[in-house]
């Protein structure tokens, strides 16, 4: 199983973000990952990071500000510029964020992600976009010699987008996502599909204080209904049920659950101290 892991972005200084991509490179982790959380903005920090040899992802930026056409050629930029495999990854965000944040209609989100991979693909294979859909239309291509295409991921938990995942991008950024629910629902449903597990992990000997920390930070997301859904398909009650935390004994036995269960690929998103999170990322490195 390939491992990458996640880039602190949130309140962090680029020079901070430079050096933790240059340490996971060092460490020798195959992919750096940026997400699109209100701050940087993921694809134009990706080429910044200064990490040769190392692939690039983003986990994940939404659809609905960024049009497929000026979506396509940031990431065929970041690829042609910095020559490394691209992993672009792109979700539906939540309806608060779209509607309250953005100002955008979260009205039949799958419709829009179907609208909007169905003019993303072809322009990323150098092809002309023609899609007049009822959420986005897209008409026309871009000129980008040289450039090869980035892998589309979408961030999915929910059984639909999944679904459409499987049958028009190459695969699942999941979030919470634990053995069951990989083996019982995501890689079947993707059938052969790369399943990219992104997970909060924590080497560490105070398992009970980092799970509370967990609640506080992220217990919220155990009330959005797509986030319940998939928490509810490996018998979570609570967010903090679902992270990998304990000696490195227990982390490397969960993480290797995740492998078994059919996840192709370790998104790493380390918490904790900072002691800790130095011993999540040089374990899980190896």
């Amino acid at each position: 199983m390939r491992t990458g892991i996640l880039i602190d972005e949130l309140g962090v200084g680029f020079d901070d973000m430079r050096a933790q991509a240059r340490e996971a490179a060092k460490l020798g982790y195959s992919t750096v990952w940026l997400a699109q959380r209100g701050g940087w903005d993921a694809l134009t920090a990706l080429p910044a990071l200064g990490v040769p040899g190392v692939e690039l992802g983003t986990c994940v930026v939404p659809t609905y500000p960024r049009h497929p056409i000026t979506m396509a050629a940031q990431a065929l930029t970041v690829q042609a510029a910095t020559g490394a495999p691209v992993h672009l990854g792109v979700g539906l965000s939540h309806k608060y964020v779209v509607e309250q944040e953005f100002g955008y209609s979260y009205d039949r989100p799958l419709r829009h992600l179907r609208e909007y991979l169905e003019a993303l693909n072809p322009l990323l294979r150098g092809e002309k976009a023609d899609v007049h859909g009822e959420s986005l239309t897209a008409a026309g291509g871009l000129k980008t010699p040289g450039a090869s295409r980035p892998a589309v991921l979408v961030g999915s938990v929910s059984p639909g987008s999944t679904r459409l995942a499987g049958e028009l991008a190459d695969g699942v950024i999941t979030t919470w996502a634990g053995p069951r629910a990989i083996g019982e629902f995501v890689a079947p449903t993707l059938a052969g599909g790369r399943v990219v597990a992104g997970r909060l992990i924590c080497v560490t000997s105070e398992v009970d204080e980092r799970r509370s920390w967990v609640e506080e930070t992220y217990g919220a997301a155990a009330r959005v209904p797509a986030y319940r859904s998939i928490l509810d398909r490996d018998g979570h009650a609570r967010v903090s049920d679902s992270v990998i935390a304990g000696d490195e004994e227990t982390v490397r036995r969960q993480v290797k659950s995740l492998e078994d269960a059919g996840a192709t690929e370790l998104l790493v998103i380390p918490f904790g101290s900072t002691a800790e999170q130095a011993r999540t990322r040089e374990l899980l490195a190896a």
